[in-house]
């Protein structure tokens, strides 16, 4: 092979890097999320920000459906923390408890909700295990186990809603939530409850099928007298169970000088059974160092003492163990202790430990604080153990703390930006995320407020697909202030849009207008079209919401599922129609009125006739050109129905028209017109040239004049007396009879039209008296001919 493919080297050579660095400087993949919440579609994209926009008809999810028990065990081996690397401790035995355990189940079985209370450190996380383990079949949905550390009572029901239901992509708003936690049936087992009172009352009644079991310290706000919980008081251990559990987790015999030495102990932590878990740990301690002798060299005290005489930790350290226990650990372990004080007692996952610490081991730190005593469980993460946080400060475990904070917001912000780090995995490490961004203190000037900006802009997006918008909201409030101190306009502009949103979402309307306007006035003078854009719809939803407008809920019709009306316009009843428009002197001013049962329903239906109004502009252009038409279509039958009767009254009646339909006389009818030689055709084309008095309608009257009879002539007017109403003038010779428009003739096979209804339009007044009808009055003889009136006669009528 020609050594010129491998470049001037002599050997074969390794693919040059330049071949994979477009790979590696690539732009990462956008990973936007879709999420349903409440009628709206949440767009969520960690690059342009997040869009909303109300649900379109084919992404309306389904109903969520019930996990099995199957999936249910597995989210609860999902729910427990990760087992440490190394050899497994043994599990401490639960003594003392069985009274209290017994009767938490006895509880729980007949579905009453116990409150837990004991101090820090009594073992009420390991009483709660061992009753959640005989709880499985009490109920349906069987046992659900829950956190209550930093979490609200809306927090906690959307954990039980995603627990018990299967809806990827779904997150319900507060009324849908509270309808399916309603239908839950579960053993709810509720760890480090940090509230009471009203917000433990939510929670109870919000899910009335639930038996609850909470645990809480005293410290924590006692529940309402109407929230009907059972109280259980879980204290120490009596002096012979501590002695008992010193013993079984050294697993070895006391002597008589460590047997006085627990009893003091006992005396002092009132029986606390942690106290005797990290006294334990101590005594082992003590075992390896006798047995190892080059471990001397790092304990002067012990060397000084010339040999493996290694005396017992006095009472007060016995106490406050956790100094001492961590001076004897790794470097790694005692580093990590350094990050977990920093971030509030949060501790990273193992996974992220030898990247914080920078030793690849350091994943097998986790388990020595385990075995120490030194943290204790917290749903499905690790804490620091009761009092231990307090101690290690007391040791200047504490210094440095914004410098470990800054290299675990540093390491926080890659991570929670690459593309491979799920929304699942960034929810579970939330915690130490967030501790870590509120530890850099932006306000001061020892603070990395750009290091924030970074670390917000990256989990916030994160926690949104996540569903964990108490995290989603505290990222954004921390970003937004950082980027306030470090002059980034454009992020906080971005900050303050996500808060918008973030309240259009949870309903806080005041809140979502005040964000997005600020987020669109630094965008506008940004000169950020695309966000600008973005900011004007969500706000226009906004106002769309504070007028009241709401999308409709989908109709169902038959068989065919759930149908949605049309985006931006809001679904009327199926019974609702548009009223019929009047005509009225200004023709252009139409009026929509929806009929109403009463004035108690007038507001709900001015509040339907808006919503149609207010729909998308496009739909609304459309309805208003179909009003528009419906208008001019009634307009014009309207005029054509009242056409006859505008017309002022005349003194004579028309070819063929009889004179008193509705009369009692029924035999006096118009008498046949006579020869006239000043009727002349000319003449009749020359008066239909000319404009009449009354406007004639584009479509002729139903009322129209027949053919005369053949011999017969109509009479000019009737032998009543003459009316002022008839004539206002004094009275003269009969007028000729009014002519008409000529227009096409009728075939005398063409049937007889009916009479039109003109109840609702005008009729002029007549001061005739009661049983004579006017000769102007338009009526149809029922026995008139169609025939078509002779050649050289009068125009054809008009029908």
């Amino acid at each position: 092979m020609d050594n010129d493919s491998f470049g001037e080297g002599t050997g074969p050579a390794r693919p040059p890097r330049d071949a994979i660095t477009p790979a590696q400087s690539a732009p990462a993949p956008r990973r936007t999320v879709q999420l349903v919440t409440g009628d709206f579609l949440l767009t969520v994209n960690p690059v342009d920000g997040s869009e909303i926009e109300p649900c379109p008809p084919g992404e309306q999810p389904g109903r969520p459906t019930r996990r099995s028990a199957v999936d249910r065990a597995e989210l609860l081996r999902a729910a427990q923390p990760p087992v440490p690397p190394g050899p497994a401790a043994p599990r401490p035995p639960l003594l003392e408890r069985d009274e209290e355990r017994e009767r938490l189940v006895r509880l729980l079985g007949r579905g009453r909700s116990v409150r837990l209370t004991g101090p820090a450190g009594s073992g009420r996380t390991a009483l709660l295990d061992a009753v959640a383990a005989e709880c499985g079949d009490f109920a349906p949905d069987g046992v659900v186990r829950l956190n209550g550390c930093h979490r609200t009572p809306a927090e906690l029901l959307q954990e039980l809603f995603t627990a018990v239901y299967d809806a990827p992509g779904h997150r319900p708003d507060r009324n849908a939530l509270g309808g399916f936690v309603r239908d839950i049936g579960a053993v709810v087992v509720l760890d480090d409850l940090e509230f009471g009172g009203a917000g433990l009352d939510e929670l109870l009644v919000a899910a009335p099928e639930c038996a609850f079991l909470v645990a809480a310290t005293p410290d924590v706000p006692a529940p309402t007298a109407d929230s009907h919980l059972e109280e259980v008081f879980l204290s120490g251990l009596g002096r012979s169970a501590a002695l008992d559990l010193l013993r079984q987790t050294v697993d070895r015999p006391l002597t008589e000088e460590e047997s006085n030495w627990a009893g003091d102990l006992w005396f002092e932590s009132e029986g606390l059974p942690l106290r005797f878990i990290q006294a334990a740990a101590l005594l082992r301690q003590c075992d390896e160092l006798r047995a190892d002798p080059e471990a001397f060299e790092e304990f002067a005290p012990f060397a000084a003492a010339g040999g493996k005489d290694v005396p017992l930790p006095t009472l007060g350290e016995g106490a406050a163990p956790a100094p001492l226990l961590a001076s004897r650990l790794s470097d790694s372990a005692r580093r990590t202790l350094r990050i977990a004080v920093a971030l509030g007692g949060e501790v990273p996952h193992q996974a992220h430990l030898p990247a914080l610490v920078g030793d690849t081991h350091a994943d097998a730190a986790l388990g020595e604080l385990m075995n120490c005593g030194l943290l204790s469980p917290a749903g499905p993460r690790y804490r620091l153990a009761a009092g231990v946080m307090a101690q290690l400060r007391e040791k200047g475990y504490d210094e440095d703390a914004v410098g470990h904070a800054h290299t675990a917001a540093q390491h926080y912000a890659w991570w929670a930006g690459h593309p491979s780090v799920t929304s699942e995995r960034a929810v579970s490490e939330a915690d130490a995320v967030l501790a870590a961004l509120s530890a850099l203190v932006p306000g001061r000037e020892s603070g990395h407020p750009s290091t924030a900006v970074l670390l917000a802009r990256n989990a916030a997006p994160a926690f949104a697909a996540g569903r964990h918008w108490t995290g989603w909201e505290r990222a954004l409030r921390v970003g937004s202030e950082a980027a306030r101190i470090a002059g980034e306009v454009a992020e906080e502009a971005y900050f303050h849009h996500e808060l918008g949103i973030l309240a259009l979402c949870t309903g806080n309307l005041d809140r979502a207008r005040a964000e997005l306007e600020t987020s669109i006035g630094m965008r506008g003078a940004l000169a950020d079209k695309s966000g600008t854009v973005a900011g004007r719809r969500a706000l226009a939803l906004v106002a769309d919401r504070e007028s009241g407008l709401t999308p409709a809920p989908p109709v169902a019709l038959g068989d065919a599922g759930p149908v949605s009306p049309p985006r931006g316009v809001p679904g009327l009843p199926l019974t609702q129609r548009l009223p019929r428009t009047e005509a009225a002197e200004d023709t252009a001013a139409v009026t929509l009125s929806a009929p109403s049962d009463g004035p108690a329903d007038r507001p709900a239906d001015r509040r339907r006739v808006a919503a149609l109004l207010g729909g998308a502009r496009r739909n609304l252009v459309a309805a208003g050109a179909g009003t528009l038409l419906a208008a001019v279509l009634g307009t014009v039958v309207t005029l054509g129905m009242t056409s006859d009767q505008e017309e002022p009254p005349g003194g004579s009646v028309r070819n063929g028209q009889n004179v008193n339909e509705d009369d009692v006389d029924d035999d006096w009818i118009a008498d046949e017109p006579t020869a006239d030689p000043s009727d002349d055709p000319s003449e009749d084309q020359d008066d239909a040239k000319k404009p009449t008095d009354s406007a004639t309608p584009a479509t002729p009257p139903a009322s129209t004049d027949r053919a005369p009879a053949p011999g017969r002539s109509p009479s000019p007017t009737s032998s009543r007396p003459e009316t002022p109403a008839d004539s206002p003038s004094k009275p003269g010779p009969k007028p000729t009879p009014t002519r008409t428009s000529p227009s096409p003739s009728v075939s005398e096979s063409q049937p007889e039209e009916p009479t039109p209804d003109t109840s609702t339009s005008p009729t002029p007044t007549s001061s005739e008296p009661a049983g004579e009808t006017s000769a102007a009055s338009p009526s149809v003889s029922t026995g008139t001919s169609l025939s078509g009136a002779p050649s050289g006669s009068e125009s054809p009528p008009i029908i």
